[in-house]
């Protein structure tokens, strides 16, 4: 079986409506901002920063979708949101490919980071696990929406 290459794109008046089409289980959608947030996060700004957002793709679908808020030309504040992969792509090893492909993506698009960081859900314990399997570190510390911290050091 071919491996297909997942493509990240920002999420645009071309393909923004797909994007909302993304679907999680009834179990997980708790666990992460809808799309219809991250979208708005992306206007809004509420975090006074720079804050871009991403759908993943394999051979044209989108079956994820995520955002990377982040100050520009810091070497240590950029976050991964929103991380999400759609329903049908579940189980199948995606997480740990988008992920990946995230992971390269920022270090490419931001050459001076230094550290990713991104938060969890305390009950989400399928998604601890992923990010501990790419070397994030649980910081033993939370948000103040009691989210845990993670955080990988990239250079």
């Amino acid at each position: 079986m071919r491996t297909h290459i997942i493509q990240i794109h920002p999420v645009t008046r071309d393909n923004w409506e797909q994007a909302l089409q993304i679907s999680l289980h009834e179990n997980q959608k708790h666990l992460v901002p809808s799309i219809t947030e991250g979208l708005a996060y992306a206007y809004i700004k509420p975090w006074d920063e720079a804050f871009d957002p991403y759908v993943l793709q394999i051979e044209g679908n989108i079956i994820g979708f995520f955002y990377i808020s982040y100050t520009p030309e810091s070497i240590d504040n950029y976050w991964i949101g929103g991380f999400q992969i759609d329903k049908a792509f579940q189980g199948q090893g995606m997480g740990k490919r988008a992920l990946r492909a995230i992971i390269d993506f920022i270090t490419d698009k931001h050459p001076l980071c230094h550290v990713i960081s991104l938060t969890v859900e305390r009950d989400n314990h399928i998604a601890q696990r992923l990010y501990t399997s790419m070397s994030f570190v649980s910081e033993n510390l939370t948000n103040s929406d009691d989210e845990v911290i993670y955080r990988l050091e990239i250079r």
